[in-house]
Order: structure tokens, then sequence, then C-alpha cells
């Protein structure tokens, strides 16, 4: 099985990490693709601190599992973002445990929430220097989120960006309905909105792999007592509605803090691809050393922000953790991810991925 995906890994990946290597990094497309004839969720993990990524790896070679790891713009920008890894810097540590951890199953490198705000130039230029970044550094899948601006102007944006990725011959994710923040309403994506959406991009030649709404999931860790709300009846007509234009399903954010039993049923409503972020930092942190946990509440609280913000702070710190805390994270995101990757009926993922590219040859 392994051997046949081995001969998927795009070329200039396979340049970047040998011919040797048995690491089987695939380009997004073809494993989107497949996903569109799956009824299961591929697991993309945002792993804010590194060394979770060795678990979430130990859990997909034991399952079989097809996983994504992925940063956001704000995660790993050109600049590190508030996490401190480049692009460069993020695929070099994923290849690096990959390695040393003889991980053989497919995954993707996607570079999640390339976020554009408003309709400047400037802004849009920043995301298209960001793009190229990714492709430069080894990503093979990219999300495209111009949701914060207006139909017209995020159809537009999402286009002209998108058109780059589309020339490269990667995964591509877009965006229509900005996920809020714990705490806050949300405001559900429509199937007018996404009828028009998806339009609207074919029109200009832009023809994405999944679509990311908002069906009342929320980012970050639910506040107390707040309810998961989340409508699998607009979610499912959405679907219906993408799988209609030739898409393979959709995007749920927000998955941190929804019970296993309610993201066990996603997949049966259109959702291909699960984002879990703010529970690998949550994982990392338990594990990390208390004092080191104590220095970065206490900056966090004296600047007034979230303890996300002070990860790049205390990089070099995190980054060189005893190794028994190390192990302890290690073990912490295996149990987690095989959890998940259950969930999400994601065990032997890997080798129905293999069976399904040999049968399209």
């Amino acid at each position: 099985m392994t051997t046949d995906l081995l001969g998927r890994v795009p070329k200039r990946i396979r340049n970047k990490i040998g011919s040797q290597t048995r690491i089987c990094l695939l380009n997004g497309r073809d494993l989107f693709n497949i996903l569109k004839n799956e009824k299961l969720i591929l697991m993309a993990c945002n792993p804010r601190i590194k060394h979770v990524i060795p678990g979430i790896m130990k859990a997909a070679e034991e399952l079989d599992a097809i996983v994504a790891f992925e940063l956001t713009r704000t995660e790993g920008g050109v600049d590190g973002g508030y996490t401190g890894q480049t692009p460069q810097l993020f695929f070099e540590t994923v290849i690096e445990y990959a390695e040393r951890f003889s991980f053989t199953k497919p995954f993707i490198i996607h570079g999640d929430h390339t976020t554009v705000q408003n309709t400047s130039s400037e802004e849009q230029e920043s995301a298209r220097h960001l793009i190229e970044a990714q492709i430069e550094a080894g990503y093979t899948s990219f999300a495209i989120d111009a949701s914060f601006n207006p139909l017209p102007d995020n159809i537009l944006i999402t286009a002209d960006l998108a058109a780059q990725v589309e020339s490269e011959g990667y995964g591509l994710e877009v965006e229509l309905g900005e996920v809020r923040q714990a705490g806050l309403a949300s405001n559900l994506t429509t199937v007018e909105e996404t009828e028009a959406f998806l339009s609207g991009l074919a029109a200009r030649g832009i023809h994405p792999q999944l679509l990311a709404i908002d069906n009342g999931s929320k980012r970050g860790n639910y506040l107390d007592g707040e309810m998961v709300r989340i409508d699998l009846e607009q979610t499912k007509a959405i679907y219906e509605t993408v799988i209609r234009h030739g898409l393979a399903g959709l995007v749920q954010h927000g998955i941190t803090g929804t019970p296993l039993r309610l993201v066990g049923k996603l997949a049966g409503y259109g959702i291909r691809k699960g984002n879990i972020g703010t529970l690998w930092q949550n994982v990392a942190h338990a594990g990390l050393p208390l004092d080191l946990m104590d220095a970065m509440r206490r900056w966090a609280k004296e600047n007034g922000k979230d303890i996300k913000f002070a990860t790049n702070v205390f990089k070099t710190d995190i980054d060189n953790i005893p190794e028994e805390n190390a192990k302890q994270i290690l073990d912490m995101a295996y149990r987690e991810a095989k959890e998940f990757l259950q969930a999400f009926h994601a065990k032997g993922s890997a080798s129905r991925l293999a069976a399904s590219l040999i049968e399209a040859r």
C-alpha cells in the first residue's frame, strides 16, 4: 500500500525530502477528491506546540489513518505568527518528526485560514506572499479565507488568490461564513450563499474541493455553561449543494469542546475535514513544566493577551523542555488523536485511499 502511494508524492516534495524516504506527503487535491466517496473526516491538526506531533503520528500509524498538519496565517505566517513557526520551519519540523518516528501513513501539510480581512491591496498581497512562501516550503494544500468580506468581494478575492494554487495543481479549500469565537453568536451559512459563492468561483475558473462554513460551532475553548449548537440539517443541505458543484464536502471548524458523540455524526452530514487546534494546545500545556506554564500565564495576564500568544515569546523554552515532559505530551496527544480518528471513522482510511487512487489510474 505505502509503496503505491509513494509514487503519488509530488515531484516538488520528492526533491525536498529525497528519493529514499518512506515519508508519504501527498497532494491535498488527490486526497480531497478521494474523500468525495467516503463517509469519513480527515483529522486536520494545528500543532501550535510541536511536541504533540509525534503522538498524532503514532495514532495515525497504528490506526492506518490519513491526517493533515496545518497552521493558520496567524499561527504560522511568514514572520512565524504567534507560534514562531514560519512555513519553512513548520515543514521541516513535520518532516523531521516523520523521519524520527518512522511515520509512513499518507498526510498533507495544509496552509489553513489564509485570511484576507478587507479589500485593500496590502492585505491581498500579504496573503499572496504567504501562499508563495508555503508553496516554496513544501505545503501541498491551501485554505483561502476571505469570508470576513461581503459575498461579492469574497468571490473576487478568493478567485484571485486561488488561481495561484490551481496553477500548481494543489488542494484547495475556500470559506463562506466565519466561525465565531466561543461566547459570540453564530451567523449560519445558508444554501443560497453557498450556491452564489461556488457559482461565482466557477465562473472565474476556480474549482475548490472543500468548503468551510459556519454551522454553529465555535473556535477555541467553549465557555463554562455554553451549549454546543451545530445545525446538522443546515449542514446537510449545504453539503448537497456543494456536491452538485463537484466538491468533496465540507470543513468543520471549532471541534475542540465538541462532544465525541456529536463529532462522530458529522461524517454523515457531509463533513470531510475536521480542524482541531486548541485541543492540541491544551494537551501541550498539560505536559509542559509547571514553572514554564506559570511564566506563560503570568506573561499573558500582564500583557492582557490570550495565553496562545505566549507560545512565540517562550518558544525556545518550549522547544527545549525535558525529555520526560515531551514524552508525557506525546502520550497524551496519542490518546486524544486515537479517540478522534476513531470518532471520525478514519481507521483504515490510508489503505482505502491507496485502493481508490490505484482504481483511479
